[in-house]
């Protein structure tokens, strides 16, 4: 088994924006050096949604050790605590296994939390967790986002008026504790960084490349009905805050089914939504980098796919993961 050179507990982070090909890479690379591929990605911790969150398939999966991909229900909101402590685990049964750590997915605070650890937050009381989500079903997102702009002007600054996730959450803390959640997140870290030596693969396409592959998912993701998934979601008549039922093309799909958009128009909102997150994300680990510069490795192309990752690409790869330290 290929190892990376010079370290101790050593694990690799594989990141980068949706579409950009991470779980294909993912795979060639536990293939090689013997690894398990460990989710960390938000969204492909529910299980009912294999289609539109794009999880390796069974046959990828049968190709080598996968953990933590659909290990919850729709109906639980994972958070990024709860995440680190699965990972953890995940990562030791690798170890356990002899076998190297792969960490891949798109959820930028998911590495951070592994990389550099987590600020310790307050518990939140149930009655307020209740307000928060009243408030986004009656005013709205926008609406909860203009209140947390007088209460706590600088965690909404950093927050998108229609991320209702994250404005429910900030508006929790500010309630529960009269201090922003911006405001914790700039302590120090409660839980220092995971013991291990981390190197990081940044995936970053150049965008028109990452709208083409976005536009060939999508149409994909039809293909593989994704409409079904959606509609076999809707059946659980779940929360509509919960992390599953705003995953990318749910709520345009939902809308199909109930008559409100058409496919097509359904299609264009989604991709549109997909684009914009993804620059947000190629963004994000630009400016939040996952490793020392002697220990992180860029690639600005797209991975097409398993079965097209050429040994030269592979190669290059190899050789940057035997440098020491």
């Amino acid at each position: 088994m290929e190892q990376i050179a010079g370290t101790r507990r050593a694990a690799l982070l594989i990141a980068g924006p949706t579409a950009s090909g991470k779980s294909a890479l993912a795979l060639a690379l536990a293939r090689r050096l013997g690894g398990v591929v460990i989710n960390a990605d938000s969204m492909q911790l529910y299980r009912e949604l294999r289609v539109l969150t794009a999880r390796p398939s069974p046959e990828e999966e049968a190709m080598a050790p996968h953990d933590l991909y659909g290990v919850l229900p729709a109906a639980r909101a994972a958070s990024v605590a709860w995440w680190r402590e699965a990972a953890l685990e995940a990562m030791a049964r690798a170890e356990a296994a002899g076998r190297l750590p792969i960490l891949c997915g798109g959820t930028g605070l998911y590495f951070s939390s592994l990389t550099r650890g987590l600020s310790e937050m307050p518990a939140i009381p149930d009655a307020v967790r209740e307000e928060a989500r009243r408030l986004l079903a009656e005013e709205g997102p926008e609406a909860l986002h203009a209140r947390l702009a007088t209460a706590d002007p600088r965690s909404a600054a950093r927050l998108r008026p229609g991320d209702s996730q994250r404005l429910a959450r900030a508006w929790e803390v500010w309630r529960a504790t009269g201090r922003g959640i911006a405001a914790w997140q700039a302590e120090a870290p409660a839980t220092g960084p995971a013991p291990h030596s981390f190197r990081a693969i940044l995936i970053d396409p150049p965008r028109d490349v990452l709208r083409a592959a976005i536009a060939a998912r999508w149409e994909a993701m039809l293909r593989a009905d994704a409409m079904e998934e959606v509609r076999a979601l809707q059946a659980q008549h779940l929360d509509p805050a919960l992390p599953a039922m705003r995953a990318h093309g749910v709520p345009e799909l939902s809308a199909v089914l109930e008559g409100r958009l058409s496919p097509e128009e359904a299609g264009r909102r989604a991709c549109l939504a997909i684009g914009q997150y993804t620059k947000r994300q190629a963004t994000w680990f630009r400016h939040h980098p996952l490793a020392a510069p002697n220990r992180a490795h860029i690639i600005n192309a797209r991975i097409a796919g398993y079965a097209q990752f050429s040994e030269s690409q592979l190669g290059g790869i190899l050789s940057f993961l035997q440098l020491p330290d």
